[in-house]
């Protein structure tokens, strides 16, 4: 890891919802909370990377999120990850989602590992 990767860095970033992203198992087209994770995973990854070495890469080893309400497909959401802590290889975020109207629909904390690609796609 490089230097700079610290607590305090935050990033959010604006994501349309799309049909892909639906609660499949609802009759209404609404978020799903799988992709709203998956859109915390994302921003938190994308506010990594500039700080990781060569063959370094992260991986998802924790979340723990609440879904607050609905948001229809369609609409746009924006997430914020912020890293609260870096210690021995691990990173732990604080995540938030709101949705275009200004409701806060979801909320938790997310953990990742940084790994290095090679050891890991070797099973070492």
């Amino acid at each position: 890891m490089k230097d700079g990767l610290v607590s305090g860095l935050k990033r959010s970033e604006t994501y349309v919802t799309t049909l892909d992203m639906r609660a499949r198992q609802l009759v209404a087209d609404v978020f799903s909370t799988p992709a709203m994770i998956g859109l915390m995973e994302r921003t938190s990854v994308e506010l990594t990377e500039p700080f990781l070495d060569e063959h370094e890469q992260t991986v998802g080893i924790h979340v723990d999120v609440r879904h607050m309400a609905a948001t229809r497909i369609g609409q746009s959401v924006t997430i914020t990850a912020e890293i609260l802590e870096v210690k021995d290889r691990k990173i732990r975020y604080v995540v938030a989602a709101t949705n275009d109207q200004g409701v806060k629909i979801g909320e938790g904390y997310h953990r990742r590992a940084v790994i290095n690609q090679k050891k890991f796609a070797g099973g070492a």
